[in-house]
């Protein structure tokens, strides 16, 4: 229990907003004046109460967070995944100490350095060097402490040319820069790191990915909330998953990724009935991502196989070849190609399904999405029968730890696809060329 940091009981986070009345609502001159003075009267009352000032006409109490419980321990590195509106970013202010929880306590052991907005903690009329010294004294540190790291920051922050320049005229990569390295290297006991880091390019995604696995490996905590499944399956060993406020899941990271694929993200998609189409037309009927083992899924790792089952009626006989296909997009909207079912002969009427095999080690890690349709070829024309485009969506999730082909390489690889393909190294005379 000793190594307990962080025990979240019951917590919740309620705001109140305010609405405007509808449109219309006051149409003479008396109603609005009366309206606004029971505005202003009511205002008043708040603020002599010492209550936020909430403008609109009607009050609704939404709550960002509700009985959310949990212990992390030291040095655990703890992923954070949920939707827009999930309480994430709630949470991580509660945690940070930025806003109070209405309801429940939350405890914690060490010290706190918090990463939750460009530029957290800077002040920007002050230059870079001057704000690397406010921020360390704002999370604890002494004089000589960010004396002894201030080379190191600079050096990973990669800002050292414009270190006496006021940060306000920083781009917002170079803020994020010199905000995570200040945070990340004055060794808080817990480091708390929102989705802010997306700011950031490719390269220094990596080094702060590589700097928070480090500060976990020195036993330090780490809190991270990212939409980046793969760099939460790299870094992180557990996972939390927030949905609506509450905590759906609390587990293994590689777990927490799938629950929230297929419980949270795809789930309503992954067996859906199709429209149905005219009766001179092949009707699609539904479809579905199975694993290996048949079961419905909405992510896979990328090491295993997947099918695309997609089911069809015939409703009488047709002259052409009716070829079934699968046309894969990424996420946002690159083909990656079209694929159809071969040595197709006509079809009598009647239902069909269609099976297509994806091999493991095929895609590159990401989500993609998947169309079907069925094509009648004749020898002088063709003709689409339904198309049903992005019916499907797949995760794909790589780890670095489960993945001998990255030989422990925990960054990023471009590319729509990522084959396995067939090598040989032989060693040859030295003298031929």
């Amino acid at each position: 229990m000793n190594d307990i940091v962080i025990k979240a009981e019951t917590l919740g986070k309620m705001y109140t907003i305010g609405h405007q009345g509808e449109n219309g609502r006051y149409v003479a001159l008396r109603d609005v004046l009366v309206q606004n003075a029971r505005s202003f009267w009511s205002k008043t009352k708040d603020l002599a109460k010492g209550k936020p000032i909430i403008q609109g006409d009607t009050m609704e109490e939404v709550w960002a967070l509700k009985d959310v419980c949990f212990e992390i321990h030291r040095g655990e590195l703890v992923g954070i995944i949920g939707s827009n509106g999930a309480g994430k970013s709630t949470l991580l202010k509660i945690l940070s100490r930025i806003t109070e929880p209405s309801t429940g306590r939350v405890s914690i052991k060490g010290r706190v350095a918090n990463l939750l907005e460009v530029g957290t903690g800077f002040h920007p009329e002050l230059t870079g060097r001057e704000n690397i010294y406010l921020n360390g004294t704002i999370l604890g540190m002494t004089r000589a402490e960010i004396k002894r790291k201030f080379d190191e920051i600079v050096a990973f922050a990669e800002t050292e040319k414009y270190l006496d320049t006021p940060v306000k005229r920083y781009s917002s990569g170079m803020y994020v820069r010199l905000a995570f390295a200040v945070a990340a290297h004055l060794e808080p006991e817990i480091l708390v790191v929102d989705e802010v880091l997306s700011v950031g390019d490719i390269q220094f995604q990596k080094k702060c990915l590589g700097k928070m696995e480090s500060v976990g490996k020195e036993g330090r905590t780490v809190l991270f909330v990212s939409h980046n499944l793969a760099a939460i399956s790299n870094l992180c060993t557990r996972g939390i998953v927030l949905e609506k406020g509450a905590m759906a899941f609390d587990g293994e990271a590689t777990r927490a990724i799938h629950y929230y694929t297929d419980a949270v993200v795809n789930s309503p998609k992954q067996d859906m009935e199709a429209p149905v189409a005219d009766s001179d037309s092949v009707r699609f009927l539904s479809a579905r991502i199975m694993d290996a083992g048949g079961a419905i899924v909405s992510s896979v790792g990328i090491n295993n196989p997947f099918s695309i089952q997609m089911k069809f009626q015939v409703p009488k006989h047709i002259q052409g070849t009716l070829v079934p296909n699968c046309h894969f997009k990424t996420a946002d909207g690159l083909y990656a190609f079209i694929v159809n079912a071969p040595d197709m002969k006509p079809l009598e009427p009647g239902i069909y399904t269609a099976l297509c095999k994806v091999p493991g080690n095929l895609f590159n890690e990401g989500m993609y999405k998947v169309g079907l349709a069925v094509t009648e070829y004749r020898k002088t024309s063709l003709r689409v029968h339904f198309f049903a485009t992005d019916f499907l969506t797949i995760t794909v999730i790589d780890s670095v730890f489960d993945n001998p082909l990255r030989y422990g390489y925990g960054g990023p690889i471009p590319g729509v696809l990522r084959p396995y393909l067939e090598w040989t190294v032989d060693k040859t005379d030295m003298a031929q060329p």
